[in-house]
């Protein structure tokens, strides 16, 4: 078993099924081996599990469980993309965060932490990478968190 998918099993996690694309674009695209992920809203089993304003409909805690989600969902795109084949993994680039939150809300990294935290949990030094987490009045279909990604692969 590849040390990426004992990191997943060992904490609990399944990778599912890449989601289907929500409108007309693609889940990922691969150019000259660079992964662009399309933002991944916090969905399970076709079901949106986050939605509202974190820090007024949500809490803290309950974002941070939705940037994960979006996580496993990026996770879900890269293994898609290369086939199930880990070493196919260059390395976590960049990922983009976006919080639907209230004018006043300032915890945005905290929220993408979740992300974050995952990505190196699971691939180590490969899972480390550039970011942004930024507030949004609001958010394709009222999700709490879309996390969009840019991974190198070999």
């Amino acid at each position: 078993m590849h040390v990426f998918e004992k990191n997943i099993k060992e904490l609990g996690i399944a990778i599912p099924d890449l989601p289907v694309a929500l409108a007309n674009y693609v889940p990922y695209r691969i150019v000259d081996g660079i992964m662009y992920v399309s933002g991944q809203a916090p969905v399970k089993d076709g079901k949106m599990q986050y939605t509202g304003k974190v820090g007024a409909d949500i809490s803290i805690e309950e974002g941070i469980r939705a940037a994960e989600l979006c996580c496993i969902n990026i996770i879900a795109a890269l293994k898609q993309g290369t086939n199930g084949n880990w070493d196919q993994l260059h390395n976590f680039v960049k990922l983009g965060g976006f919080v639907n939150s209230r004018d006043d809300f300032t915890d945005h990294p905290k929220i993408i932490n979740g992300a974050s935290d995952l990505l190196v949990k699971i691939f180590g030094d490969q899972g480390k990478h550039a970011r942004f987490a930024v507030g949004a009045n609001s958010l394709p279909m009222n999700i709490s968190v879309e996390i969009d990604a840019i991974i190198k692969i070999k």
